[in-house]
């Protein structure tokens, strides 16, 4: 008895012995990797709120929309003459001192009619190469060079506009161009307002007879555009021929007829009129019915 439980113990003892000796061969094997701690998802930063941005689109399509126009004529009181110096000779050197001498004679016969020097400015100075096309060489080649200088000079005596035309012409010689005239105003703020009051009085007058035809109410006006124009009134040119070699003959000239005429200051207006609901008119009739215009039907 006491042998079979002894042979039972060494068997339990010898198998729990080879269950030891398995484990511990397969701890000798390498481990495997532990996966990184991942850190659990943080929440968004808060992300800062814009300040409030006001966004005016104006898409208005409702209402009564029309064009107003103010015009007002005025007499000029100023004139615009735009003039230059042309020379053209073999050497640049030649050209500009040609150009320079002819400007000079021309500065001081504006000068000499009452053209102040602030009423003058030099616009543009060029010098240009001319050539030919030779089909000897088959190239081109110089033949000279053009020296242009031009002026804008604001002429406030309108009497002597005709006057200072012919003195500039004749000090410059044939060196002279005149490229343009216009008339205009110094000061049109005041026309201005006046043309404004017209084309606001002209755009309420249409949109009060489209609304009258159209059987709504004209209400207050929700949209105002303005768009002018600068008074102007021109122009005239005048061009005389690049110098010849040979000194050119001196011809005299009759006094410059110079028309004034008058200038126009526009003003253009576009508005939007709202159109209110109109209130029922309401009439007691006969047996004490009250009727609604537009409505055949008693209530």
């Amino acid at each position: 008895m006491k042998k079979g439980i002894i042979v039972t113990i060494s068997l339990l003892m010898a198998a729990v012995l080879l269950t030891a000796g398995v484990t511990g061969c397969g701890n000798n094997s390498p481990a495997e990797p532990t996966p990184p701690t991942v850190a659990p998802p943080t929440a968004p930063a808060p992300v800062a709120t814009p300040p409030d941005v006001n966004v005016s689109l104006n898409t208005q399509t409702e209402g009564i929309w029309v064009s107003g126009t103010g015009r007002v004529a005025v007499s000029p009181d100023i004139a615009i003459l735009r003039l230059g110096i042309e020379a053209q000779e073999l050497t640049v050197a030649e050209a500009q001192a040609s150009s320079s001498a002819a400007m000079e004679k021309v500065m001081t016969a504006l000068s000499d009619n009452g053209v102040a020097e602030k009423d003058i400015q030099t616009q543009n100075f060029r010098i240009r190469q001319r050539t030919r096309w030779d089909d000897e060489q088959q190239q081109e080649v110089v033949i000279g060079y053009r020296v242009t200088n031009d002026v804008v000079a604001k002429i406030r005596d309108m009497a002597k506009i005709g006057d200072i035309i012919d003195a500039v012409v004749t000090a410059g010689g044939d060196y002279t161009r005149i490229d343009d005239l216009n008339f205009s105003v110094e000061d049109p703020s005041a026309y201005y307002d006046e043309a404004r009051e017209k084309a606001i009085d002209d755009a309420k007058a249409k949109a009060g007879k489209i609304a009258e035809l159209a059987d709504v109410k004209l209400g207050n006006p929700t949209y105002i555009n303005e768009s002018a124009s600068t008074p102007y009134l021109g122009g005239m040119g005048y061009e005389m021929a690049v110098p010849a070699p040979a000194p050119a003959p001196v011809i005299i000239q009759t006094p410059l007829p110079i028309s004034l005429g008058e200038v126009e200051i526009t003003v253009n207006m576009q508005v939007a009129y709202d159109i209110e609901e109109k209130t029922p008119t309401i009439s007691i009739k006969g047996e004490g019915k009250v009727y609604i215009e537009g409505d055949n039907k008693p209530e």
